[in-house]
């Protein structure tokens, strides 16, 4: 495949990503958000604040309507800026509703010292094509994204050019093993036994998945190595892995709770840049 027909064919499936995000924005703001979904609430939430505290300058890179970012300004003392960007103008909308004003920390500010002020920027634009300067960051968060994203390629190099030397990337995703295409809890009633099903672990392919009623959203399933490799190849290096156990809501009407909360949903992977010296 020439280069031509691949960036021709990566901007028609972002087109038709991007209308699923636009015609879907309000129904994700009341489905996930606000406290809407307990997994968000309890778990992907206070995880991402507890490994990008420190931090000053963030990128929320599909930041959907603001949820981490809103999160993240009021829980991270450290943070003076948070950009969230998006593909999705009605995402972004809804974002820009949410947001809250700019916070003005006047501390220490008395005999002349400037007043800190903390805020959330919004950025219409694509991951594979980042509007921002190198380094302009010493934190990234991609929650729940980068599965929807068509080139992924294009996306990690991008992390890797805006976050500055020492900075963190926070990656979270459903989990590529025990959740990817074809994989699932199985019910034997006629042999009597439970067990959780892999699907094609290591082929990479776009599903469309209806998850609620008329909602079709893409999902490209990835092995690990799709995410670690590339990083690792622009010096940005696994340092923390969380696989959480699933919440106790979503184990309540299982046939088999035991062996479900042996299976998780989620992956959190932490990188840190350390540049070759």
């Amino acid at each position: 495949m020439s280069e031509t027909t691949r960036v021709e064919r990566r901007d028609a499936a972002a087109l038709r990503r991007r209308d699923v995000w636009e015609r879907q924005a309000d129904w994700w703001r009341e489905t996930f958000t606000d406290g809407a979904d307990p997994e968000y609430e309890h778990e992907i939430l206070p995880t991402i604040e507890g490994e990008l505290g420190g931090c000053r300058r963030l990128l929320d890179l599909g930041c959907g309507e603001g949820q981490v970012a809103r999160h993240l300004l009021a829980t991270v003392a450290t943070l003076d800026l948070v950009v969230g960007i998006d593909v999705s103008t009605a995402q972004l909308a809804n974002a820009q509703q949410a947001a809250p004003p700019e916070n003005v920390d006047r501390t220490g500010a008395a005999g002349g010292a400037a007043a800190r002020v903390r805020t959330i920027r919004l950025v219409r634009g694509e991951g594979e094509r980042l509007p921002f300067r190198d380094a302009s960051f010493d934190g990234v968060v991609c929650s729940l994204v980068i599965e929807h994203a068509e080139d992924i390629d294009a996306v990690l190099e991008e992390v890797a050019r805006v976050l500055a030397p020492g900075g963190r990337f926070v990656l979270l995703v459903n989990h590529p093993l025990y959740q990817g295409s074809g994989s699932g809890f199985v019910d034997d009633q006629i042999l009597g036994e439970h067990y959780w099903r892999v699907g094609p672990y290591l082929v990479e392919d776009v599903s469309w998945e209806e998850v609620d009623a008329g909602v079709l959203i893409p999902f490209v399933h990835r092995p690990l190595s799709r995410y670690i490799n590339p990083l690792a190849d622009h010096d940005l290096l696994l340092t923390r892995m969380l696989e959480p156990k699933p919440l106790e809501q979503f184990l309540s009407s299982s046939v088999d709770p035991d062996l479900e909360a042996a299976i998780p949903r989620l992956l959190t992977m932490r990188f840190e840049h350390r540049p070759a010296r």
